[in-house]
């Protein structure tokens, strides 16, 4: 039983890259993607490792006429785990599309073992109707993507499922219920108008929020206020280069039962050619008013409608996310992320290769080592962040057609 999830998902891969569909066109009216995802994990508080196999279809089809338009995405995914233990310790990603919080229900689980080795669910990701009368007006309805992050990993003035910094697989973020009006006075601005309500174990809550986006000499600067799940809130980015160095800040304050909070982040980027190979390196430093400062705040986050939102992407007040990537070859890249805890000191390292195998078919995969406190005083939950991080590892396997 424990070598079935690798010889499905290896015959899968068989299968798929020797069948002479694979080399077919793309379809013009539907597309999508078989990934499958063997996974391994060691907890420093576990005496067994324990693996797992993630495999997921996604069908997409943006069907069109005149001014309107239809985007769906349906997926299913199916789980086999070694023990209902089985698990990355805080390392997300790893498992599919990040969601959370939609108002309509357009997914569940189809089949579960008695024993939770096997789960077998589906979900409708994109689920939207748009009506763009003009190339200047677009209204949106339904379950859609929005992003409204400027900086890359560590994104506190994103409101809107955002990714999480150890999600090595970043190529569909997960959809949102929401009613989304977009206006451009301008090639380089945006006015944008977003109403969502959100169904989580925190209650039935409501978005309500307004942001505008132009662009002054080389920075794009914007700004969103509003309501947040019913709090105050208003955030500002800006994106822009000095000298060879891009450079990306955002920062949103909350008001919190009459408190006001305030979360940014600041990051720099840059890609150069090292022995004739292109090498890109991005920092960022989060300071967050929400996070705990020493590991005792844990147990408050842990316990706060905010993680029941999907709003952390990490605990620490004090955050530095770092990535290195080169490319070895022109199919072979490496890359590297170091994400740091600087109160508590612990840290996660994440050593990673990608593979271009066709035009359509990738593999991946990568390690993650966490480092830090794992013994905790009696009566705190946790002693570090990413101590009981362990050893978490991935290889993964994706056809587009």
């Amino acid at each position: 039983m424990l070598r079935r999830p690798w010889i499905l998902a290896l015959a899968a891969a068989v299968l798929t890259v020797s069948s002479p569909r694979a080399a077919a066109p793309q379809s013009r009216w539907l597309s999508g993607y078989i990934q499958t995802v063997p996974l391994f994990s060691v907890s420093p508080v576990l005496a067994d490792a324990g693996t797992s196999d993630f495999s997921r279809i996604r069908l997409t089809t943006q069907p069109s006429a005149g001014p309107f338009a239809v985007e769906v995405a349906y997926e299913h995914a199916l789980t086999f785990r070694q023990s209902a233990e089985t698990h990355t310790f805080g390392v997300a990603g790893l498992t599919g599309v990040p969601g959370g919080g939609e108002w309509f229900d357009l997914g569940g689980t189809l089949s579960r073992a008695s024993d939770r080795h096997v789960t077998w669910q589906h979900r409708f990701d994109r689920l939207n109707v748009s009506f763009s009368p003009t190339d200047s007006l677009e209204l949106r309805i339904g379950r859609q993507a929005i992003s409204w992050g400027t900086t890359l990993f560590l994104t506190p003035a994103d409101p809107f499922v955002p990714f999480s910094p150890t999600d090595p697989f970043r190529v569909f973020r997960g959809g949102v219920d929401a009613v989304r009006l977009r206006i451009y006075p301008g090639p380089l601005s945006e006015i944008d108008l977003v109403f969502r309500p959100t169904r989580t174990a925190a209650g039935e809550e409501v978005t309500l929020l307004a942001r505008g986006l132009a662009t002054w000499l080389n920075w794009e600067v914007s700004g969103w206020g509003g309501q947040l799940y019913g709090d105050a809130a208003g955030a500002v980015g800006l994106a822009g280069s000095i000298g060879p160095w891009a450079v990306r800040a955002e920062a949103v304050v909350r008001d919190y039962d009459g408190s006001l909070v305030a979360r940014g982040t600041i990051g720099v980027d840059r890609t150069w050619q090292a022995a004739g190979r292109d090498m890109g390196i991005v920092a960022e430093y989060q300071r967050d008013g929400r996070g705990a400062a020493t590991p005792e705040g844990f147990e408050s986050i842990l316990r706060s409608d905010e993680l029941l939102r999907g709003e952390y992407q990490v605990f620490g007040r004090d955050e530095l996310a770092m990535t290195l990537t080169y490319q070895v070859h022109p199919l072979w890249s490496l890359s590297g992320l170091t994400l740091v805890n600087l109160n508590d000191r612990s840290v996660i390292v994440a050593p990673g290769f990608a593979y271009s195998a066709s035009d359509n078919t990738s593999l991946a995969g990568g390690d993650y080592v966490g480092q830090g406190d794992r013994d905790a005083p009696e009566g705190q939950l946790l002693a570090s962040e990413y101590g009981l991080v362990g050893v978490a590892g991935y290889l993964s396997w994706t056809w587009f057609f």
